[in-house]
């Protein structure tokens, strides 16, 4: 590690957190409905859209209707995906005329896209057609993001309300996310993209001869605009299968920078948004506080493995740290800091090779998705993970001290804590239960390119990703087969709505009940004990979970390569 490599890491954390406020305040008055700088030329298309739609800003909906909206909603998304991958062959945009997609690849990529996940089993520049990026891929990455966002709203109306029986509109709450937030922000960031070097076209891809003399395609596109919402909206879906270790996705360090702050500006901010939707902005700090300890733990094992090295190259003669699967433009310190933001958040962008990763060093993001992404997370879906979290260790502090457990002055009762619980317990369900099929079933072991506990890794990593709704992989397991298909897309639709509906439960029947006022045996949840009892719960509920399944991978894995062993 070098002081070089902190001071950029210390660089990124200051950025985000002084981002927090102002971001945090526009986005609440975006969500509460009040003016903005930009509604003067977005409020008439605002409502334009309620006409065309049939509904008002006015018209609030019970928790069940919001639900449901989400539902349907998702599910028109899927099944237009889906067909335009089936018919991209004969749609226009297709300069290097694709064919269409495999039916299990396209079931696969369709769930993946609106689910928020996209994890990519293909390589974009040779599967996907620009059409099908643009309507298709990057639409989903605006849609399944507002989904997210109004998701963590609405569970935020629940604690700040009360004797009501709305929760908000869900229309409502993704036309102004995507108008007012996701829109004007990528429509900046595209353009900036394109100052630093990205492409942004419709043309045909480009024939160069090398200085060998031989022939190369360059693959072009649309890929500034993919860009820019696939950081921002935590989707991570991109446009080439190399992702943002490509030049053309991430040129160089400051673009690398750039979509490290937008991966967490927004998840950030809605900690701030909570708190101003409450009343009370110290709660909303002692959330990020929390992510904070996390986050920057996380970081520093991480970096410090990569920097530590290979002990088995060592062993060589050959001192340095791990570069294997990293670009030499972002080095070590900023591969391995963006490894952990990417997992951190349910992006899974990646501009290094996680596959390539020490055993501790690949430990980490692993570890971050199954704490459920609660670190920041996906926008709007960390946020809604960690209240669960929330519910939990205040509950557990009411048993400590006998009292009934309150949270910002609403009871939480035995209905709360069990939806918590169901949310929080069917990640390490698909997880696992996946895992430990595909390990012994030879079609699934024949996808893996390593045996023994890395290889193991790879596949519980494959159904960490998708279950968490992140994306990345370690890329020694080869996806694109009809188990992976399906199974990873089973996954990554029990990791998406069997979360969703329970926190929408949960905001239901948080926002009927009175608010008790506070007492002096009311516990504290703004300050520094409650963040501790936080994140104790969030390792103690994960780590008693996950622990035999990393025990027989990264864990065996880093001891195997202190004693001289590879996999």
């Amino acid at each position: 590690m070098t002081l070089n490599g902190w001071i950029q890491i210390l660089a990124y954390c200051v950025v985000v957190v002084l981002l927090v406020k102002p971001l945090g305040g526009y986005m609440y008055r975006v969500f509460n409905g009040d003016r903005t700088f930009l509604s003067p030329i977005l409020g008439p298309v605002e409502r334009a859209l309620y006409r065309i739609s049939g509904t008002s800003e006015r018209e609030e909906q019970h928790w069940t209707v919001y639900a449901a909206g989400i539902i349907f909603f998702s599910l028109a998304s899927f099944l237009v995906l889906y067909v335009l991958q089936r018919l991209q062959g004969v749609l226009p945009y297709n300069p290097a005329g694709m064919a269409a997609v495999e039916q299990n690849l396209s079931f696969n990529t369709a769930v993946s896209f609106v689910t928020n996940t996209n994890w990519q089993n293909y390589g974009g520049e040779s599967t996907m057609s620009y059409l099908v990026q643009m309507a298709g891929l990057t639409v989903q990455n605006f849609m399944s993001a507002a989904v997210g966002i109004a998701i963590a709203v609405a569970l935020i109306r629940g604690f700040a309300r009360a004797s009501v029986k709305s929760i908000g509109n869900f229309w409502v709450d993704i036309t102004r996310c995507t108008l007012y937030i996701l829109l004007p922000a990528c429509i900046v960031l595209t353009l900036v993209y394109v100052w630093l070097g990205m492409p942004q076209t419709l043309g045909p891809y480009v024939d160069a001869t090398t200085l060998e003399g031989a022939k190369q395609t360059i693959a072009l596109g649309p890929v500034a605009s993919q860009v820019a919402i696939k950081m921002l909206g935590t989707n991570g879906g991109g446009f080439f299968n190399a992702n943002a270790a490509h030049p053309f996705e991430n040129p160089d360090a400051i673009s690398n920078f750039i979509q490290m702050v937008t991966i967490f500006a927004l998840g950030a901010a809605l900690t701030n948004v909570f708190g101003r939707m409450v009343g009370n902005q110290r709660q909303g700090w002692a959330i990020l506080a929390t992510m904070g300890v996390l986050f920057i733990a996380g970081v520093a094992v991480c970096y410090w493995a990569e920097a530590a090295g290979n002990p088995l190259v060592h062993a060589l003669g050959i001192d340095g740290g791990n570069m294997e699967g990293k670009e030499t433009r972002f080095g070590i310190a900023l591969s391995a800091l963006f490894a952990v933001i990417t997992t951190a958040a349910s992006c899974g962008a990646v501009n290094a090779m996680h596959d390539s990763f020490t055993a501790i060093g690949g430990f980490i993001p692993m570890i971050n998705m199954q704490l459920g992404e609660v670190i920041v997370g996906g926008v709007g879906a960390g946020f809604y993970g960690i209240l669960m979290f929330i519910v939990v260790a205040v509950f557990v502090a009411g048993l400590m001290v006998g009292r009934t457990p309150e949270y910002l002055g609403k009871k939480i009762e035995a209905k709360e804590v069990k939806m918590a619980m169901l949310a929080i317990l069917c990640l390490p369900l698909a997880m696992l239960i996946f895992t430990a099929i595909a390990v012994v079933l030879p079609s699934a072991v024949a996808s893996m390119a390593n045996g023994g506990p890395h290889g193991f890794s790879e596949v519980l990593y494959a159904y960490t990703s998708a279950a968490a709704n992140n994306g990345s992989a370690f890329g020694g397991l080869s996806g694109n087969t009809p188990w992976y298909n399906i199974t990873l897309g089973i996954t990554m639709l029990m990791g998406r709505f069997l979360v969703i509906i329970p926190a929408l439960a949960i905001a239901g029947s948080l926002v009927a009940k009175k608010t008790v006022p506070a007492s002096a045996g009311t516990f504290p949840t703004d300050g520094p004990l409650f963040v501790g009892l936080l994140v104790g719960t969030i390792l103690i509920v994960v780590g008693l979970t996950f622990f035999p399944a990393l025990a027989i991978g990264p864990i065996v894995e880093h001891l195997a390569m202190i004693h001289g062993q590879t996999f």
